[in-house]
């Protein structure tokens, strides 16, 4: 179940990008961190102890909301705005599902 549920701004144009290789929706603006919660209920598992993050500060100033492309390229998913096409993971790509 998705941690967020999205009750304003919904006319805004919808967009596709890719999530663990899945294509999932988002709206034209979102931050990554709005798009990836609301298709489920977190952003990642913490590398350290394998608990789920799902953002902190949201500002950009902690560490929590940290991402990785399918690139390798991590971003913030707090202040990172979704694009059409973005390939996004909720865990390294060292790590298997």
């Amino acid at each position: 179940m998705p941690l967020l549920k999205r009750v304003a701004e919904i006319d805004r144009p919808a967009l596709t990008f890719m999530l663990d290789g899945e294509p999932v929706t988002a709206l034209a603006g979102d931050t990554l961190l709005t798009a990836v919660l609301t298709h489920g209920e977190r952003l990642r598992r913490s590398e350290f102890s394998g608990a789920p993050r799902a953002g902190f500060c949201m500002m950009g100033a902690c560490q929590d909301c940290w991402m990785q492309l399918e690139d390798g390229t991590r971003v913030r998913a707090c202040s990172t705005q979704v694009l059409a096409g973005m390939r996004v993971r909720t865990r390294p790509l060292t790590e298997t599902p």
